[in-house]
Order: structure tokens, then C-alpha cells, then sequence
């Protein structure tokens, strides 16, 4: 890994609201962005762009369920999530 790509990782989880879901998204496996957003009491947009942002770096991958996106974390044995799970 390149430190442009390490340092946009690290980026990403720089923000307590995104240490927030991911937390949450390793004790629930799966979550909508209204489950997301209620568990870390942030409006429904705001959670949105976080898990864009979580998205974007390969942390959470999402899935289509009828009408809801469902997110979870790609790998909970990757190096920057077993990480910060624990110092959480």
C-alpha cells in the first residue's frame, strides 16, 4: 500500500461519527441508513455521506433489499478495522 492510499484510509476514520457506525455495523452485521442514523442520533443525510465516505474506502460494502441499502463491514479481519476495534 502507497501512503497517499494509507493516509486516505486513515482520513476516513478519522471522524467519531464514523468510528461510530462502524462500531455499530460490527455488533449488527447488517444495518439501513435509518437504523444507522438512529443508533448514532445524526440525521439521515449526514449518516448517508459517512457511509459514503466508508464506502469510498473499501470499510462497508452495501446491498439492495426491496427498497432499503443495507450496509456491512467488507472484512472485520482487515488491518485498520481490527485496529479500531481494539482501541474502541
Amino acid at each position: 500500500m502507497n501512503y497517499k492510499n494509507l493516509e486516505k484510509k486513515y482520513k476516513a476514520l478519522a471522524n467519531r461519527r464514523r468510528l461510530e457506525i462502524i462500531h455499530y455495523l460490527t455488533k449488527e452485521s447488517k444495518a439501513n441508513v435509518g437504523q444507522i442514523a438512529e443508533q448514532i442520533k445524526l440525521s439521515f443525510n449526514a449518516t448517508s455521506k459517512h457511509l459514503n465516505v466508508l464506502k469510498n474506502n473499501e470499510f462497508i460494502e452495501s446491498e439492495q433489499v426491496g427498497l432499503e441499502q443495507y450496509y456491512f463491514i467488507i472484512n472485520k479481519n482487515d488491518v485498520f478495522i481490527k485496529h479500531i476495534l481494539s482501541i474502541l
